[in-house]
């Protein structure tokens, strides 16, 4: 074939390190649009974000040519020198190590910009610890559950 053809939706989702709820409610939309800028610049379509007090949710029309673990990396790295230099947040903000990457087809896209959209009333029935562990056992991703979270102590 002469060209690359391809169709890969992402929903991409990690938390702010010690589960700590640190990203300000009225700061959300400011942080939508940088991180929409983030994943535009690296070649990929922002399809939804939402960003929760203590987790975000991505999800995007991918590119293959990009790595999926170097796209978070700086997806990751380039939202927390924002949120520090903003200074939204007393003391240091980061996001947990690791993350979630979850692939969906084409017919499920209005679903899950749906699902993503609507987070605040997610959570009004269930935590994100809950939601996140029903998203790994129905995409059956096996995980050891004392590394699923790093809370502060």
């Amino acid at each position: 074939m002469a060209n690359t053809y391809s169709q890969l939706y992402f929903q991409f989702v990690f938390a702010v390190k010690g589960r700590q709820a640190l990203i300000p409610r009225k700061y959300k939309e400011e942080l939508h649009r940088y991180i929409t800028g983030l994943v535009q610049n690296r070649k990929a379509k922002m399809l939804a974000v939402h960003c929760m007090p203590d987790h975000v949710h991505i999800f995007v029309g991918f590119n293959p040519t990009i790595l999926i673990s170097g796209f978070v990396r700086e997806i990751k790295v380039e939202s927390n020198e924002f949120i520090n230099n903003k200074n939204w947040v007393r003391g240091k903000f980061a996001w947990q190590e690791g993350y979630g990457v979850f692939s969906y087809s084409h017919s499920q896209i209005g679903s899950v910009i749906n699902y993503i959209l609507n987070q605040e009333s997610h959570h009004q029935k269930r935590t994100f610890e809950n939601e996140y562990r029903q998203l790994l056992e129905k995409f059956e991703v096996t995980f050891d559950e004392q590394f699923l979270f790093d809370f502060f102590e």
